[in-house]
Order: structure tokens, then C-alpha cells, then sequence
């Protein structure tokens, strides 16, 4: 055993040992008996902090913090903190009128002014919720607030929905440490990458949870297994190759996700953009993008990649109401696929089960990222499904600082999951191509596509919206149907092992957010009686 797993192992018995008041090495039906349970969701619960301005929330349920708009069960949006909504005709103008009995943990109310606070916060702060778009916001009273924006952006409620509110009281440095939210739980204490203890917020408008107190561990997954078998943890999110084993007292459960992976495909040959390498020799090449995306066998790379936790996809996940479902068809077209290749000369002309056109292997790398496992898994499974094409890929495991700077030249595997729309806006409109590391990063441009965008977020109604975001995956005529600027393999299900008498309610089609996903429902988990 190397130095660095004995040091993870002993941080993970330390953990169990002196997690919450009272430990977690008393029996499970004792945790039981006080409401409290002991669950490892991943790292990022425990990572750097829960303030919603630095984009604490984006990526996964924010259990502290309560936003303007929320989803139900169905993840359609619905008001949460707002109890009316209206949008002026030209589109520019929002105005909310949020519930008077909302409170902060701290006991003080939240008003309009808290709101304001918030969003030009995270404007300042440069936050993932994107306020690019957001001219101003004033409250006209304690309980109502006004937004202006600069432009027509029918998917603004998608943002009010993703940006958790923080008291202008309490806002400090520090603040991530010790949230102070008005969302259905607390923070009592939390040790930076290694366990939050929180209870339910007294002070909630809504129904209180059914616990009295969640301890969340991070667990590195040396320690996982080890400490679902040992009746130390009720729930834990557990890597694929671990959910075979048998645990005693405990259920392999699934989330379905609206997360799913694909592969960005540069849609330009190489070439130098300010001294940076963008663009790639062989996935420009439409006929190796169509090969690919029949051809491959997604079922298949799943079952190797994912240990069959994932459903194949061809587009966004299929529980996003703007996703298009005409962009199914069947993959494994092998003899289909192979005459496209050849077609467009792509051949194996030296035996060698690669083909070249014009002297150019049709080879190339794919990156996977380093501490994303699945991701890394999806790449070596897609890699060893592609020969049969005579394609050759050649995965890597990349840190994700750098594989997404270098995106556009080198593909790697991504997560795309996120309720709003905006994100097919994110990574297909020409316009966002360069804008940053990760927008675009296939250079994808195709103006009948920018223009159904455009008119989606210019739309002033939800209908007209949607129309038009589904429109801009497929019109019938053109569009990444055709192009294929993503090579979409899964939607992801997300694995637990979860204590038999721990009851999780309704679960939910939620994000994946490296295992967070599941807490969506938090409020609503008990034991069985």
C-alpha cells in the first residue's frame, strides 16, 4: 500500500469516527431512532464552500439557499421565492413579487434588497450564472423587484431559477464557510474537503424536512466500499466498478440524470488562432463525424465505460422539455458507416486497420478528464469501439484546466446537463465560438442555427421559445443532426448504495453534479417507520 492510500484510508476511519456529535460508529437503527443519517455524495459537497454569487448551486441542488424560481418534479419551472412574475411585452423588463414570510437561518427576513444585493454580487463577481444580460435590478418595494435587460432573453427565468439568494446582513468574507441561507436546511458546521454537518432551518417557509441532521462525508473512493459494508454511512454515491459488490443492509439504487456525456467534434481543419492551435485535421472532416455517429455502438461503450449505468443518446438528455427526440436514430450501423468513409476517401491503404486520406491517419486524440473517472472510462470504450471503423482514437486522462483550454484543437468528453436552454446557446452559436475556454469548443457555425436561436431568445412567449430551441437541433433540413459538432454517447445514471430502511420518497430526474444530484430530494427523506 503506498503511502498516499494508507494516509487516505486513516483520514477516512478518522472521519467516520468523529463525524457530527455523538460519532458515526453507533449502530444504524440508533441513527435511526434520532432522525439523523451519514452520507458521502461526492467531493464537491464538501469542497470550497456554498456561496451561490461564486456559482455554489450551478452545477447541483443548493440545500442552504432558496432562489426566485425553482423546478418540480417534472423540472418544469415554478415560482419559490416569487409568488408572481411579469414580463413586459417587449421583453425587457421583469418584475417578481416575492413571499413576505421568507427568512433567513439567522431568523431576519429576506426582502427585496437581499435579491439586489445577490445578483449585482454575482455580476461583479463574474459568476457561472450568466447576468451578461443584466442591465440593472432596483427593488420598488420590501417584497417586489425589478429587473432591466439589455436585450430580449426569454430564458431569464432559467437564470432566476439557478442563482440561490444571500443576505446583504451577513454577506462577508468567509461567507461559503458559513452560509447563512433560506433554503429547507443549515449549516452547523463544516470542515473544508471533509465533512458539512447541517440540520433543517427553522426558519423555512416551506414544509421542514424530515431529518433532524445530515453529515455529509468526503470519502475518497479507496474508502467507499469499505465503508458502506461497515454500516458507517446510510447512503453513498459509489464509482460504477464498485456496484456489483454485495452490502450488507444496503440496495443499489439508480438516479437518472440529465447529464450526458459527448465529445466535442472542431469543426475546422488546424490552424493558428493568436498563437493557440484550434481546429482539428480529422474530426473536420464530416464524413468521419457522421461515421462516428452511426456507426459506434453506444450500448456497447456504456457497458464498458459506465458498467451499463446510462441510456444512449443522441442529443440532450431526453427530460429536458427543449430537447428535440427527432434526432434519434439507431447507431451500429457498421457497413452504412464504413461506405460513407470510403466514399469520401478515407481508406486503409497499408493494412495497417487505419485509414488515411490525402496522408492524413484518420487518428486523433480524445481527452478524458482526469478526476472524472466515467469521463476518462467513455473515452478508452468510444476509442475501442471506433476501430472497427478504422478509426483510431487515443484516449487520455487530462487535468480539466487543461484539457478544456485546449478543446478546440483536441476533443474531450463532456457532461452537458443543465435545465436551461441557454446551454445549447453556450455551445452552438457561432457567436459564443472563443468566447471562453469552454463555449463552442467544436467551432460550430451554421447560420440557419444561429437564427432559430436568436429567435428563441428574443421570444416572448414559452412556446415560441421552445419551438424554436427545437428547431435549432433539427428544422428538417439542417442542423447538428446533420453536422454532428457533438459525438452524444450517454445520458448518465448515477449509482447509491442506500441503507434498506432509509426511505429516499419520489426520486427525481436530477443533475448529476459528481454525485450531488441526489439531494434534490433531501428534504423529503426518512426512515422507515
Amino acid at each position: 500500500m503506498t503511502v498516499k492510500k494508507f494516509c487516505m484510508y486513516l483520514l477516512a476511519a478518522m472521519l467516520l469516527l468523529t463525524a457530527g456529535c455523538g460519532g458515526t460508529d453507533q449502530p444504524k437503527n440508533e441513527r435511526a431512532e434520532k432522525g439523523e443519517i451519514v452520507i458521502s455524495v461526492g467531493k464537491y459537497m464538501v469542497g470550497e464552500g456554498f456561496d451561490p454569487t461564486m456559482g455554489w448551486g450551478f452545477w447541483g441542488p443548493d440545500p442552504f439557499h432558496s432562489a426566485l424560481m425553482g423546478r418540480d418534479e417534472k423540472n418544469q419551472l415554478v415560482k419559490e421565492l416569487a409568488t408572481d412574475v411579469q414580463r413586459s411585452a417587449d421583453g425587457l423588463k421583469y418584475t417578481f413579487t416575492i413571499r413576505s414570510d421568507a427568512k433567513f437561518s439567522d431568523g431576519q427576513p429576506l426582502t427585496a434588497e437581499d435579491v439586489v444585493f445577490t445578483y449585482e454580487t454575482a455580476k461583479k463577481a463574474g459568476s457561472v450564472v450568466d447576468l451578461t444580460i443584466m442591465e440593472s435590478v432596483r427593488a420598488l418595494s420590501p417584497t417586489q423587484v425589478e429587473f432591466t435587460l439589455s436585450k430580449p432573453w426569454s430564458v431569464f427565468l432559467d437564470t432566476a431559477a439557478a442563482l440561490g439568494i444571500v443576505p446583504k446582513h451577513a454577506y462577508k468574507e468567509g461567507y461559503a464557510t458559513a452560509p447563512v441561507g433560506s433554503g429547507p436546511w443549515k449549516v452547523v458546521s463544516f470542515q473544508k474537503e471533509q465533512q458539512v454537518v447541517m440540520e433543517p432551518n427553522e426558519y423555512y417557509y416551506g414544509e421542514k424536512p424530515k431529518l433532524k441532521k445530515v453529515t455529509v462525508l468526503n470519502l475518497g473512493d479507496d474508502a467507499i466500499l469499505a465503508a458502506a459494508q461497515s454500516g458507517q454511512v446510510d447512503l453513498v454515491f459509489t464509482p460504477t466498478e464498485y456496484a456489483g459488490a454485495s452490502v450488507p443492509n444496503m440496495k443499489l439504487v439508480l438516479m437518472d440524470s440529465i447529464d450526458s456525456f459527448c465529445v466535442n467534434m472542431p469543426q475546422e481543419p488546424e490552424h493558428d488562432e493568436n498563437g493557440m492551435l484550434v481546429g482539428n485535421n480529422v474530426t473536420s472532416d464530416p464524413a468521419i463525424r457522421t461515421a462516428l455517429n452511426i456507426g459506434i455502438d453506444r450500448k456497447t461503450i456504456i457497458e464498458n465505460a459506465l458498467g451499463g449505468f446510462g441510456k444512449p443518446t443522441m442529443n440532450w438528455a431526453e427530460d429536458l422539455p427543449w430537447a428535440n427526440s427527432d434526432l434519434k436514430e439507431s447507431d451500429n450501423r457498421v457497413d452504412e458507416a464504413v461506405k460513407i468513409l470510403e466514399a469520401a476517401g478515407w481508406k486503409d491503404t497499408d493494412g495497417d486497420g487505419i485509414r488515411e486520406k490525402n496522408g492524413v491517419k484518420a487518428e486523433f486524440v480524445i481527452n478524458g478528464r482526469a478526476n472524472d473517472l466515467q469521463r476518462y472510462n467513455t473515452a478508452v470504450a468510444l476509442a475501442q469501439n471506433a476501430k472497427k471503423l478504422g478509426i483510431n482514437i487515443i484516449a487520455k486522462s487530462t487535468p480539466w484546466s487543461e484539457a478544456r483550454k485546449i478543446a478546440r484543437n483536441i476533443p474531450t468528453v463532456w457532461a452537458f446537463g443543465d435545465y436551461t436552454p441557454q446551454m445549447f446557446y453556450n455551445y452552438y452559436h457561432s457567436s459564443q465560438v472563443g468566447v471562453n475556454v469552454i463555449h463552442n469548443p467544436a467551432i460550430y457555425r451554421n447560420p440557419t442555427v444561429d437564427a432559430h436561436i436568436d429567435r428563441a431568445l428574443a421570444a416572448v412567449t414559452d412556446e415560441e421559445m421552445l419551438k424554436e430551441f427545437r428547431a435549432a437541433q433539427w428544422d428538417g433540413v439542417t442542423g447538428p443532426k446533420a453536422d454532428v459538432p457533438y459525438l452524444w454517447i450517454a445520458t448518465v445514471q448515477v449509482p447509491y448504495f442506500v441503507n434498506d430502511q432509509l426511505d429516499l420518497g419520489r426520486m427525481r430526474v436530477g443533475e448529476r453534479g459528481q454525485g450531488m444530484g441526489i439531494l434534490i430530494t433531501l428534504d423529503q427523506w426518512q426512515w422507515k417507520k
